[in-house]
């Protein structure tokens, strides 16, 4: 009688120990989840805060569409763009 109380017992054990383990292996994965997603939010923060520190381009140092058109003209003239090119550029700068 006691071998067949005893495989009920056996089955249970094996079950409960299984269901440990992967119990056990979730939680694993869930902190390391938990972990890399941390991470990711801490490079997040320290990249906004770079770019909150990093000054906007300003206006003022763009030069106008007549200089820009001038020097457009002048490398066209010494034989960097092509006569295409130019037009393409110009076009560009140009909006249209």
């Amino acid at each position: 009688m006691s071998f067949v109380r005893r495989r009920p017992l056996l089955r249970a054990a094996v079950v409960g120990g299984g269901a440990y383990m992967a119990g056990k292996h979730m939680a694993g994965k869930q902190a390391e989840q938990d972990y890399q997603d941390s991470e990711q939010d801490q490079r997040i923060s320290s990249l906004e805060q770079q770019q909150a520190t990093v000054p906007a381009p300003r206006a003022a140092g763009t030069p106008s569409m007549s200089d820009q058109l001038n020097q457009l003209a002048e490398l066209r003239n010494q034989g960097v763009l092509s006569d295409d090119e130019f037009a393409a550029a110009k076009a560009k700068l140009l909006g249209g």
